[in-house]
């Protein structure tokens, strides 16, 4: 077994290089890291194009035999700790990292969906992971970027959607006004987050919605504002005003979920 021990190694520099969304989109290929990523990976059928394991760490991995027996089926290479170490963003590495392919085949909006979410110029890769673990814990197969979102194939996006990016169809827009536009003649509406309205999240029936969920400063542009067919705002009972951009969303869809349950039993 060949152990890389140099970081001037190309396969290294590549890795090293997919840091980067210039040269994630490039290659079409993104990070993934941890055993539970890797495994997620692996279970759902995701197109891997090596499995990166540190020499050193390798005893300390919490995997059995069989889940080592499946890795073992992928192009594995081992490098020094100091090699991971540099290859790793995480504070306490578990010694494990994977390069897999990014969604090659161009994806349509689903309009069977009865509630689509759509992304408007999200910045915080911690929110933007968490909203979209958030859409799959709810069954949702699709979620709409604007084109000023940060990148979804970002390391801290993929580690926050624990396995989601793997299930969650993610439909980049360059225009989403014109995307919105659209699916109105496909019988959704428009629902934005807003002060100005005295609409709480519990006065609106989600059934064909596309719910916008706007920037962490400026929220929802002016322009979708516009073209809104309903405004909504969480009610608060305290002193804050607003809340972080995927704790907004978690309330808004499982005000869905609780809905959606209520008419099934």
């Amino acid at each position: 077994m060949q152990i890389i021990t140099s970081k001037e190694n190309e396969q290294v520099k590549h890795i090293r290089k997919l840091k980067e969304k210039k040269f994630r989109d490039q290659s079409n290929e993104y990070i993934i890291e941890g055993i539970k990523l890797v495994k997620e990976a692996i279970n759902e059928k995701q197109n891997i194009k090596q499995i990166i394991i540190c020499d050193d760490c390798e005893k300390n991995l919490a995997i059995t035999k069989e889940e080592m027996y499946d890795i073992a089926k992928y192009n594995c290479i081992y490098v020094t700790k100091k090699i991971f170490e540099n290859l790793t963003e995480v504070t306490n590495p578990q010694g494990i990292l994977a390069i897999v392919e990014k969604q090659t085949k161009k994806i349509e909006i689903n309009y069977k969906e009865e509630i689509i979410v759509a992304l408007d110029d999200i910045q915080d890769p911690g929110n933007l992971g968490t909203i979209l673990r958030t859409i799959d814990s709810i069954g949702l197969k699709q979620v709409l970027v604007s084109k000023n979102t940060v990148d979804c194939y970002n390391p801290k996006v993929v580690r926050s959607t624990m396995g989601a990016i793997f299930r969650v169809n993610i439909i980049q827009c360059e225009d989403l006004e014109k995307v919105l536009e659209d699916l109105k003649k496909h019988k959704f509406e428009i629902v934005v987050s807003s002060l100005q309205t005295k609409n709480d999240i519990y006065n609106i029936n989600y059934k064909n919605k596309v719910i916008v969920i706007g920037n962490e400063a400026n929220g929802v542009e002016p322009k979708i504002v516009k073209i809104a067919d309903k405004k909504i705002k969480i009610p608060m009972l305290g002193k804050t005003e607003s809340l972080n951009a995927s704790v907004a969303t978690g309330i808004i869809l499982y005000e869905y979920v609780r809905q959606k349950l209520n008419t099934i039993r």
